[in-house]
């Protein structure tokens, strides 16, 4: 079948999905596909998945932290229940997800997208053009390429194990591999975590990411650097894990080996090539306006774009860019400097603005505030041993350049330090003569953090 449409959308996901909603909204004729069940990654295979194991996780380790403090009695996660209870949130998703574009009068389609022309696409054995095409395939986890890529488990299946093994190894010292091990070892399992380079959580301020590290080998994780994959094979009781540098291999067992060495964006068998779009090694290219640099029908959003943070805030803020310039033209562009990003471990580590290794490569002359709050009553009353910050401050104006967070609330903190880089604010806007923070909060420790010197 042949058919006409203003916009295509590839992919169901929170990109696709706003872009589709808001372009029907305008009047325009729309179409959605996806090649997976309808969700994407955040609703199926991420965030609303991963927020309800961190969520069993942090309740786990708040009761363990503070034994002997009015708290007594083991308690254990019942792995089976909660994946169960994971499934409640997910599984209605797809259902609902297709049934409310067709409400909306979005015609949905199912299967894999392939360019057939600049502004044309075949889906199975529906051809469709339209005047717009938007690419919101998400991403899906780097191809391994090693011996026995295949035996090794993809980060989305995780979410759905009926049952938690003994001994898992992660591959890739990234948020993934983290969040998931925390989650593991809270659960009972011996956790392990191999990263190619000498350095985890890349991106992330180093000092923090220690503390991090610290908390993750006290509650058994087994966190080891440089210590790239080398093979994956089948043992007589699991896998046979190889990594290390050449002449150095060392070998660990497994019951299951799991990838989390990141994401690139899921784009092959779209034949790109058949609709002009130009890609290099990284993905698509686009400009600022996220449309492809090659053929103007085409606009990217989401983790589609290897440019972009693959988070879902910015999935929605970029869905909100395309449809903005596909309804009135090219007039917004993306921004990517004020992005908060968080790790949902326990506890989680958050971080804003620039590093200090990114300071000092701009020339930016700062000053660091940091400092440990694990002695803070915010801290000491939950058990929670691992709390700091360090915030960078830009010499002279005192505006705030970065902030770095790890302990209990942080993921929620960090926002208020994007707001404050984000509108220019300094220290002193912070301080309690400024704002009377609701106490006692984690919120209020912030004024021990633009003044380390105050004391309450």
């Amino acid at each position: 079948m042949e058919r006409e449409y203003d916009l295509i959308v590839i992919g169901t996901g929170v990109a696709g999905s706003d872009i589709a909603w808001h372009c029907r909204d305008a009047g325009m004729d729309v179409a959605i596909t996806d090649s997976r069940v309808y969700g994407g990654t955040c609703a199926l295979r991420g965030c609303v998945p991963k927020k309800v194991l961190a969520g069993a996780a942090e309740v786990a380790a708040r009761i363990r932290d503070q034994q002997g403090n009015g708290i007594r009695g083991e308690i254990s996660i019942d792995w089976p229940r909660l994946v169960a209870f994971v499934h409640s949130f997910t599984d209605p998703i797809p259902r609902r997800k297709e049934e409310n574009f067709r409400k909306k009068g979005i015609h949905t389609y199912r299967g894999f997208a392939r360019f057939t022309g600049p502004n044309r696409v075949a889906i199975g054995g529906d051809l469709l053009t339209a005047r717009h095409i938007v690419i919101a395939v998400g991403a899906h986890p780097r191809p391994l390429d090693v011996p026995g890529a295949d035996l090794v488990t993809p980060s989305d299946d995780f979410f759905y194990l009926e049952t938690l093994p003994d001994r898992i190894v992660f591959i890739g010292g990234g948020y993934i591999s983290f969040e998931f091990a925390h989650v593991a070892a809270r659960a009972g399992s011996r956790a392990t975590i191999l990263q190619r380079s000498g350095r985890v959580l890349r991106g992330f301020d180093p000092d923090i990411v220690d503390r991090m590290v610290l908390a993750s080998r006290e509650i058994g994780i087994d966190v080891q650097v440089n210590m790239p994959l080398c093979s994956v094979e089948k043992g007589t009781a699991g896998f046979l894990v190889r990594a290390g540098r050449e002449g150095a291999e060392q070998t660990i067992e497994a019951d299951m080996v799991v990838h989390g060495a990141g994401r690139v964006p899921a784009i092959e068998g779209l034949d790109l090539a058949a609709g002009g779009v130009e890609v290099d090694r990284r993905g698509i290219v686009v400009n600022d306006y996220l449309q492809s640099v090659s053929n103007p029908a085409v606009y990217v959003a989401g983790d589609a774009n290897a440019g972009s943070p693959q988070l879902t805030p910015v999935a929605v803020r970029d869905a909100h860019i395309v449809v903005d310039n596909i309804l009135n033209g090219n007039t917004k562009t993306t921004d990517y400097s004020v992005v908060p990003s968080a790790v949902f471990t326990t506890p989680p580590i958050a971080s804003v603005g620039l590093t200090e290794e990114a300071a000092k490569a701009k020339g930016i002359s700062y000053v660091v505030h940091t400092g440990d709050l694990s002695g803070r009553f915010t801290n000491r009353s939950i058990g929670q041993r691992h709390s700091g910050y360090k915030l960078l401050i830009e010499s002279g104006s005192r505006r705030i350049l970065g902030a770095h967070l790890i302990g209990h609330h942080v993921e929620e903190v960090i926002n208020i330090f994007a707001l404050a880089i984000k509108h220019g604010m300094t220290v002193d806007d912070l301080t309690l003569d400024a704002i009377p923070w609701a106490y006692p909060s984690n919120a209020y420790d912030i004024i021990h953090m633009v003044h380390p010197m105050v004391r309450k």
